[in-house]
């Protein structure tokens, strides 16, 4: 108890005492990290001390200067717990431009809430944030924290530039541990910031980075995650979940997770195991199996959010999934499982990094790592991914949560890295087939069917559930370019046997055509014309990436008003180039009616900065295409 007490006292002490001689005046802060900044962090320091495979320790010293209402993103001041995680100490001071203490915050005064979606549930899990509300800017924040966990599993990132227009003054990471876990560290992105080692031996690592600038966020950039500087740290030697584990290789660690995490958590009630056999019936094809199980899972259970990290990675037992009905990622992946355990389909855990932001599990650096669930299912030499957690997806398809990484699978002989579906840029199709007539008014009256599919067929399904005032306005969004835009009657056909989304949307507009005097002009491409915005940016620093390619196709018949002659038809038009290609075509099937035909493919890829202006005017002249326009005489 005295050696508690004396250690909170020093805890106390440190940050007073720090905050007394520090001077956080924002007029102290050089123009230069200023310049594109909105928030400016003026000390970031972590302190970890390992002193055993069960005991981490872990300080963290914050103190940011925010600069303007975009720069509250950047206070962080929060901590998880739970039962293997205490809070020794946490607290906060708030100070004006001019550095003067206007507030502090002490523990009781940080919000303290579940950290799950929907309230406690069944979980332990908690946060404690700091809910604050500025009356002015700028002002600075000095926060520290101090926690204590059994979880070794899980070292935090050195990971202090985590955004955009945030700069540094100073921050700092000092690890100690002992030589006989295994510590292990990757560096990331290193080499275009101001950061020494400045020790590394068997027991300590430290590094200091200085003085560095915001950076702008620039259109198409990869995620911060992917420019800034980290560190990743880990043990061969752990402790996750009140049990000892290791991680010298991805084998081993997949079968310790396998033997000593997942054991246990797949058993269900007699009643349930019974109920799925019959539910299966003679049903012989393990596929066809997991396509009646995986049915009965998304209309039995609901989602609530446990993030795998904070949630802990021991999964809810699959008899209290069955009974409640609800669970996270690892829960429901767990229960899925489970049943088809139940009927003779093996299938494994995996997990991954969840986000429409593909990101890997990195494969070279054996670690807890990951923050989501799903299941593979064994399907010959490749695998089925099945997304327990939604009620929506077609069976099998992964969409843009979990497509395209490096992914761990969990199987019984241990643990093996493999790359989750790739939509390939040519599957990823939107179909477009329809027509509008134009009167003599100008006036536009059409419908088309469009299908979706591969990645397209994510960002298009959602439809189906919207309420018909989303929908709304959805459509008028989509086709911003028709002013006066009237919707009519909306048909969805979600066919998830195909994976394909189908739209049948009727709309009509006044003045579509501009009439003036003897002659009426319209833009001939009314259903698919490029929004995409590709700004200019003059010396522009980062590479820019194009996640998923597409294939959009239209062909729409164009009626012409009667009494109306052709004064100018666009020319057919093509464009190739590394970014994809383009091409239009207008035929002429009589003095009234024309067809339009389109199509725009376009390749995902990483490309460099000095890339992006082709890629700007390459889109440029596909929005110039788009816009072309048809004149007309009247007789």
């Amino acid at each position: 108890m005295k050696m508690t007490l004396l250690r909170l006292f020093l805890a106390l002490f440190s940050i007073t005492s720090f905050a007394q001689k520090s001077d956080y005046s924002i007029l102290k802060i050089s123009d230069s990290l200023k310049e594109n900044a909105n928030a400016v962090l003026r000390l970031d320091q972590m302190d970890i001390v390992i002193s055993s495979q069960r005991n981490m320790n872990i300080k963290v010293q914050r103190i940011v200067s925010v600069l303007n209402e975009k720069g509250l993103r950047n206070i962080d001041a929060y901590q998880n717990y739970d039962k293997t995680t205490s809070i020794k100490n946490i607290e906060a001071v708030v100070y004006d431009a001019f550095g003067k203490e206007i507030k502090k915050v002490k523990r009781k005064d940080f919000r303290d809430q579940s950290a799950v979606d929907g309230g406690t549930l069944f979980s332990d899990n908690r946060i404690l944030f700091l809910d604050y509300t500025p009356i002015t800017y700028p002002f600075t924040i000095a926060y520290f924290s101090e926690v204590e966990t059994s979880n070794t599993a899980f070292i935090p990132q050195w990971y202090f530039l985590g955004d955009y227009n945030l700069s540094v003054e100073k921050c700092a990471l000092n690890v100690t541990f002992p030589s006989d876990l295994g510590f292990k560290k990757k560096e990331f992105q290193f080499s275009d910031f101001n950061i020494k080692k400045t020790v590394e031996s068997n027991t300590q690592l430290s590094y200091i980075a200085k003085n560095i600038l915001a950076q702008k966020a620039e259109e198409l950039s990869p995620f911060s995650s992917d420019l800034f500087p980290k560190v990743m740290m880990g043990l061969e030697k752990f402790h996750l979940e009140g049990v000892d584990g290791t991680a010298t290789t991805w084998e081993a660690f997949g079968k310790w997770y396998g033997d000593k995490i997942l054991t246990g958590t797949t058993i269900l009630p007699d009643e349930t195991t019974a109920k799925i056999k019959a539910l299966v019936g003679n049903e012989k094809d393990p596929v066809k199996k997991a396509k009646i199980i995986y049915d009965y899972v998304q209309k039995k259970s609901r989602y609530v959010n446990i993030a795998v990290g904070i949630g802990g990675w021991k999964p809810m037992l699959a008899s209290d999934v069955d009974r409640l009905g609800y669970g996270d990622c690892k829960a429901l992946s767990n229960y899925t499982k489970a049943l088809l355990q139940a009927v003779d389909v093996p299938s494994y855990n995996t997990i991954l990094y969840g986000s429409r932001y593909k990101s890997n599990i990195q494969s070279d650096f054996v670690s807890m790592q990951g923050n989501h669930m799903i299941l593979a299912v064994p399907n010959g030499k490749e695998y089925i991914w099945l997304e327990c957690t939604s009620q929506d997806d077609p069976f099998g398809y992964q969409g843009t949560f979990t497509d395209d990484r490096d992914v761990l699978v969990v199987k019984p002989e241990g643990g093996e890295i493999v790359r989750t579906k790739i939509y390939d840029d040519k599957g990823n199709t939107q179909n477009g087939k329809g027509s509008y007539t134009i009167d003599g008014s100008g006036n536009f009256s059409g419908s088309i069917v469009i299908a979706s599919q591969g990645s397209q067929y994510s960002s298009k399904a959602r439809l189906e559930n919207e309420i018909p005032t989303e929908k709304e306005k959805h459509y008028k969004n989509y086709w911003n370019n028709i002013n006066n835009l009237k919707l009519g009657k909306i048909t969805l056909d979600n066919n998830k046997e195909e994976v394909r989304f189908s739209e049948n949307v009727q709309i009509n507009a006044d003045a579509y055509g501009v009439v003036s005097g003897n002659k009426m002009i319209f833009v001939v491409d009314a259903f698919n014309q490029n929004s995409e915005n590709v700004k200019r940016i003059r010396n522009r620093k980062n590479p820019f990436l194009i996640q998923r390619g597409y294939l959009d196709t239209d062909e729409i018949e164009i009626n012409l008003p009667a009494g109306f002659s052709i004064e100018f038809l666009p020319a057919n038009y093509e464009l190739k180039g590394k970014f994809g290609e383009y091409k239009t075509e207008i035929i002429k099937k009589d003095s009234n009616k024309l067809t339009y035909k389109r199509s725009i493919f376009i390749n995902r890829g990483k490309y460099s900065n000095k890339e992006y202006d082709e890629y700007r005017l390459f889109m440029e002249q596909v929005s110039k295409n788009d816009n072309a326009k048809i004149i007309l005489n009247k007789n």
